[in-house]
């Protein structure tokens, strides 16, 4: 692994990779756009575990902020919840070598988790809600009005497939949403990258990569068997990952059965229904 306190030098990447950063830096940036995540004068703040997805996510915004006609502040924010064996130097280490501002809070969430959560059960549950209660509260002390998350496209994905077999609900993850205070908006601009492709990157980019001890050695994961089955699907149907994102683009309530979405109780003989049977052909 390169010394993280020597910056990398880019030209000495291969073409291929070359295309894959800008791939990323191109999907990122459409996102952004699409939905509106950052606007003149934002302040984001990254949340950074330590993984792939969030060290991507911070490198490609810092490109992306150096090239953007308005002018927004990042920082970077860790949430060191006190696993044992996590080595708190790697993140303000790595922090400091690219000199972006940052903010390490620290915080034993994973006692209480590990207090509450009987042993043999999945610890995400009350783990997320201890985290995101304590990412809101230093997002406003830092006077951030956005929280960027490093979820991508097939996090969105497994979350569908998860309501709809565990939760009977058709939703996933929004690219952009208001907290339940309303005074903050977490995004999600990662929503159009492929985890594929994340990996590779953070490969060579040769992150310092931080494992997750609390949860990421758990068996048996709903999250994990959802994503074993979309897997086996890209493998025997190539391009199927895409489909289904796509299909979330793409809702027509109308050929659902949610009565508060669409008024099924008021259709009349002559009312017109956007496409109609022609979804059947």
């Amino acid at each position: 692994m390169n010394d993280i306190t020597q910056p990398i030098q880019f030209e000495h990447f291969s073409s291929n990779f070359n295309r894959l950063r800008g791939r990323l830096e191109q999907q990122v940036g459409r996102a952004i756009g699409d939905y509106n995540m950052i606007e003149e004068g934002d302040t984001v703040m990254v949340c950074m575990s330590g993984g792939k997805d969030s060290y991507t996510l911070l490198e490609i915004l810092r490109t992306l902020q150096k090239r953007a006609p308005i002018d927004f502040r990042l920082i970077a924010m860790n949430l060191d919840q006190k696993q044992p064996g996590f080595p708190e130097h790697v993140l303000p280490d790595y922090f400091k070598s690219i000199g972006v501002e940052y903010r390490i809070e620290t915080q034993d969430t994973y006692s209480i988790v590990k207090e509450k959560i009987p042993e043999g059960k999945t610890t995400c549950s009350l783990c997320s809600r201890l985290r995101r209660g304590i990412i809101y509260r230093v997002a406003g002390e830092l006077g951030a009005n956005k929280i960027a998350l490093g979820h991508h496209r097939d996090d969105m994905i497994e979350t569908l497939f998860l309501n709809m077999f565990f939760g009977g609900k058709l939703k996933a993850m929004p690219p952009k949403l208001v907290t339940d205070k309303g005074d903050q908006i977490v995004i999600r601009p990662l929503a159009y990258c492929a985890e594929k492709d994340i990996a590779r990157f953070a490969r060579v980019m040769e992150f310092p990569i931080i494992p997750c001890n609390l949860c990421g050695a758990q068996e048996n994961l709903q999250r994990q068997n959802i994503k074993e089955m979309l897997t086996a699907w890209e493998r025997q149907y190539p391009g199927r990952s895409q489909t289904i994102f796509t299909a979330m683009q793409n809702i027509k309530p109308s050929h659902l059965l949610d009565g508060n979405l669409f008024d099924f109780k008021n259709i009349k003989v002559g009312d017109a229904v956007d496409e109609g049977d022609v979804a059947f052909d």
